[in-house]
């Protein structure tokens, strides 16, 4: 695994945050939105994590030849706008294609866990395409359990439908 570092991401960072996200958009298999998204959408979503004390939005750096590069993201969202699921918190992350399969998902992941046991969380989920092995081999490396399965419900670039598989562990 390289080295790398993870900190809260910074206004500058939202540029490489952007074009990681849009990878995936392209690539697929990932994320529902079936077009890039603009650096001013995806501003919008990082300031909705808030407070961001509670929601973090945090960036993975790698260095080479004395130069950090951001090459992930990762974020816990709130799960759903009612007070009475205030505990429980969706974990996302992305990884730049090129850095895939390397341990930096794992180590974003594991870093977002540790985030929600010290912020209080109960349980967190996840929301994973259902044919996404890596992502799903990484829910089950941390003990997450599925349950549920939304079979060719939700279209993707490759103007396909696919299934969503939902995700959680107790904390």
């Amino acid at each position: 695994m390289p080295d790398y570092a993870i900190r809260p991401a910074a206004d500058s960072d939202l540029a490489a945050i952007t074009a990681i996200y849009n990878e995936s958009v392209v690539r697929g298999g990932a994320t529902a939105d079936l077009e890039p998204v603009t650096l001013e959408q995806r501003r919008a979503w990082v300031e909705g994590h808030t407070p961001r004390d509670r929601y973090p939005v945090v960036v993975i750096e790698t260095e080479s030849d004395g130069v950090r590069r951001v090459v992930g993201f990762g974020s816990l969202s709130k799960f759903h706008p009612r007070p009475g699921y205030d505990g429980i918190a969706e974990l996302s992350y992305y990884i730049a294609g090129a850095f895939q399969r390397q341990g930096l998902g794992t180590a974003m992941a594991g870093w977002l866990l540790g985030a929600a046991i010290r912020r209080g969380f109960t349980h967190v989920t996840a929301i994973i395409y259902a044919d996404n092995a890596g992502s799903i081999a990484l829910m089950r490396h941390f003990g997450f359990t599925r349950f549920g399965l939304l079979p060719d419900a939700v279209a993707a670039t490759d103007g396909e439908l696919h299934g969503m598989s939902y995700w959680y562990r107790a904390l």
